[in-house]
């Protein structure tokens, strides 16, 4: 059971689940799926290239850039698709909004890079790229951010601190000739003081020590908060493993920055949450925590939540909340217990490869959520995820045999993150999973979410925003962000894997772990989601793309 902690580890879904159309994913290590030497994907051959000394992709066009690289057309439509770069795939959203411009705009998305060499020879990178708009979202210019020696990156988070300088983070890998998959991720976070129309080099924040499926320590799932002048905290997740990678424990880390992000302060745990161990028939696990968000409070405190599995009988988890000093980083008080979560390996059904998913579906999913912190009140903070309460428990283990029904939760505290409110749901019919949030400049919460309700089947998806009627009421009226639906359970292009159900052909297996939305200095949110409305051909087969879609909301 503990190893269930590295369900989610390298979020990305790297390479071979990208390129597979058809038949088992052969590539796959853990939950990091990458294309070995050579992949077959319809008789074309699948490389992935290593990078040289200047990040170049050797011998396939593809370059680890730095720059802008390509524009959107300028649109006035309430959903603006900001990938640009050819029908690549682009997935898990971070945004944010610069606090001294409210038009400047700066997503963070796992991109994919594809290329057909005239010899039949498929070449792949994956780079997180910075989507900027300078114009209040009606223009989207993908970024490069060059990270010299890594052959890919993945997991962005961005952030501004109150002076506009931006902050991008994200694991970076590097591979190997001979190695299965990579060496285990860097944390790196690069900056920006233009509003993001150019990145300094990556600084390295923190190092794995490793390689994937080995002995070791991988870094996961990083999350950025920024403020002041030159201030930020960056939070992971650190995966030590043992013999053939084994779990062993995964606590929390954080390092703070003072100077804009060009040093940074040595990782320390932060999830202090050894009082929190659970017996096994292997033994006593304690530190088993994963999916750390951080956020600054009205009076400048910092604050950061995280799962931690609290019942390994049920694999279910409790969220905590610890507070942190701003100025070290260490953890000054907490773990504070938020609620349990309802998140168990029994309480999704399971999609072919044995990862949490929803009907008829089969794309993974969890309860990940943030905490959120309202800007007009110090000590007023929110916690949102998602959970399966509400739904048919124990839920069959064939997601086309079970009727689900996932829905957002959220509790509040008054008083720092100390006591907490009874979690309560939103309840909708169907499933809303990953949701973000964040207080408005008014102190509403906003809460983004994938939600198919809008389907009687329970099968497509729209992205709404939920908004408090009245700070502090955890009221909330509710409104669709999408204006057309995406459906995951059937003809995707990229990340279709196998069909387990011949009703459902190419099912996509991954849309990422999360999306994201900010608050804009007028009072709005801004929305940023992986999005399957748009049909790609590559190179000659069709089907559902995944771009990264825009809209505000005020």
């Amino acid at each position: 059971m503990p190893s269930r902690r590295l369900l989610h580890t390298l979020g990305f879904g790297l390479a071979a689940a990208v390129l597979a159309t058809a038949g088992p994913l052969t590539a796959r290590a853990g939950d990091l799926a990458l294309p070995e030497t050579h992949h077959l994907y319809n008789g074309v051959s699948d490389v992935l290239t290593s990078p040289s000394a200047d990040g170049a992709a050797d011998g396939s066009g593809l370059r680890n850039v730095s720059g802008p690289i390509c524009s959107t057309t300028t649109t006035a439509a309430a959903n603006v698709n900001t990938s640009c770069e050819s029908v690549s795939p682009s997935n898990e959203t971070a945004i944010a909004v610069n606090p001294n411009n409210a038009s400047n705009l700066i997503g963070g998305a796992n991109d994919y890079q594809l290329t057909l060499s005239s010899g039949g020879h498929l070449y792949e990178t994956i780079y997180t790229r910075a989507h900027v708009s300078s114009d209040g979202g009606q223009t989207w210019t993908e970024v490069g951010i060059q990270y010299p020696n890594y052959t890919a990156t993945g997991d962005a988070g961005v952030a501004f601190d109150a002076s506009g300088r931006a902050y991008m983070s994200t694991l970076g890998f590097s591979f190997s000739q001979g190695l299965g998959c990579c060496t285990d991720p860097d944390i790196l976070v690069a900056t920006s003081n233009d509003g993001g129309q150019s990145w300094a080099r990556p600084e390295k924040v923190a190092a794995g020590q490793g390689v994937f499926g080995g002995p070791g320590v991988l870094n996961d799932k990083p999350e950025i908060a920024a403020w002041g002048n030159g201030n930020a905290i960056e939070t992971w997740t650190i995966f030590n493993q043992g013999f053939k990678g084994s779990y062993l424990s995964s606590p929390i880390a954080a390092s703070v920055t003072h100077d804009g992000g060009s040093t940074w302060s040595s990782p320390v745990e932060i999830s202090g949450s050894a009082a929190f161990c659970a017996g096994t028939q292997g033994g006593t696990i304690c530190n088993s925590d994963q999916g750390s968000v951080p956020v600054v409070a009205a009076d400048g405190s910092v604050f950061v939540s995280f799962l931690n599995t609290s019942d390994f009988a049920t694999g279910r988890d409790q969220y905590l909340v610890v507070k942190v000093d701003p100025s070290t980083g260490q953890r000054l008080a907490g773990p504070f217990r938020v609620s349990g979560v309802i998140d168990g390996p029994a309480d999704y059904p399971v999609n072919i490869d044995g990862r949490q998913t929803y009907q008829d579906s089969q794309f993974r999913s969890w309860a990940f959520g943030p905490i959120a912190a309202d800007p007009t009140k110090a000590g007023h903070l929110a916690m949102v995820w998602s959970d399966m309460r509400n739904s048919q428990l124990p839920a069959p283990r064939n997601p086309y045999q079970a009727v689900t029904n996932s829905d957002i939760i959220v509790s509040q505290s008054f008083d720092g993150g100390a006591t907490w409110s009874a979690a309560k749901a939103l309840v909708a019919p169907g499933d809303q999973f990953q949701p973000w949030a964040a207080y408005d400049s008014t102190g509403r919460l906003r809460i983004g979410y994938f939600d198919r309700s809008y389907d009687p089947a329970n099968h497509k998806y729209g992205y709404t925003l939920a908004t408090e009627t009245k700070s502090g009421s955890l009221k909330f009226s509710t409104a669709q962000a999408t204006t057309v639906l995406s459906d995951p359970t059937q003809g995707d292009r990229w990340f279709s894997g196998r069909t387990p159900n011949a009703a459902f052909p190419h099912p996509t297996t991954f849309l990422g772990d999360y999306s994201g939305i900010a608050p804009t200095p007028s009072g709005g949110v801004a929305l940023l989601w992986t999005d399957m409305r748009d049909t790609v051909c590559f190179p000659s087969r069709c089907g559902f793309g995944e771009r990264s879609y825009y809209a505000t909301s005020g």
